[in-house]
């Protein structure tokens, strides 16, 4: 396996050539809700479907799928190997390509947060239009309504439910604009990168937005774009558990 070659999607090539246009072909075959219905039920941390990585027998155990999805994932094409680390023998997971990966997410979005299916585009649209126009104040209110218009049942754990609806509002972000989670000296919980601005956004479970901003400071986050000629803001925000939203942020 960790010598494999990868292979093309012959179905949506096909689609493509026959119609001259690109578009989700292979998504479009099929919904994954038996997977959604595998990663809520299993209460599977999103992030770790491509930050970890995993074993041959990982890959292979579908009959553990309960406990551990991955395997059918994987299987199902959803997830394909993207590297190998010999000296563990141990395999890095990502989606094969944007088609796949911009369906699954857009996919997750009315499961695992309050935005409904139809409005996961209207969402993404003003988000984007938000960090592009520098103006991270609307991105911060536009970001805190969201959580806060989440219903009890939808939350459950609300430290899980966080880092799940922060890893898809990440990706959906990423799909127009380059959002990064750098791990050079510690972790960084987001870095967006447009023409003309850089946020680095550090995030508080239980905490401060003031500490977020010390920490953004103290493992010198921003040192990367020292020489750059965009303008850069720095956002510390916390997000409550016992109140399960964003209860206040701090812009500089």
């Amino acid at each position: 396996m960790e010598n494999g070659t990868d292979i093309y999607n012959p179905f949506s090539l096909l689609c493509t050539l026959d119609s001259l246009k690109f578009k989700s072909y292979w998504f479009n075959t099929g919904t994954p809700s038996f997977l959604v219905k595998l990663l809520k039920d299993s209460n599977f941390c999103l992030p770790n479907l491509t930050d970890e990585g995993v074993t041959a027998k990982t890959l292979t155990d579908v009959e553990s799928f309960k406990d551990n999805p991955i395997a059918v994932i994987y299987q199902s094409g959803y997830l394909t190997i993207k590297g190998y680390e010999e000296r563990f023998e141990t395999y890095q997971l990502g989606f094969p390509n944007k088609e796949v990966a911009e369906g699954f997410i857009n996919y997750l979005v009315p499961y695992y947060t309050p935005v409904k299916d139809t409005e996961s585009t209207y969402y993404v649209v003003n988000f984007i239009n938000d960090v592009e126009k520098g103006n991270p104040e609307q991105f911060m209110k536009r970001l805190a309504t969201m959580f806060s218009d989440t219903d009890y049942k939808i939350v459950g754990d609300a430290e899980l439910y966080f880092q799940n609806a922060f890893f898809i509002v990440m990706r959906m972000l990423g799909f127009y604009t380059k959002v990064e989670r750098p791990t050079s000296e510690s972790r960084m919980d987001m870095v967006i990168e447009t023409k003309d601005y850089v946020y680095i956004v550090e995030f508080k479970l239980d905490g401060t937005p003031e500490e977020a901003l010390k920490q953004i400071e103290e493992k010198g986050y921003a040192k990367p774009f020292a020489m750059d000629s965009r303008k850069l803001y720095r956002i510390g925000v916390n997000f409550s558990l016992e109140k399960r939203c964003i209860d206040r942020w701090i812009i500089e």
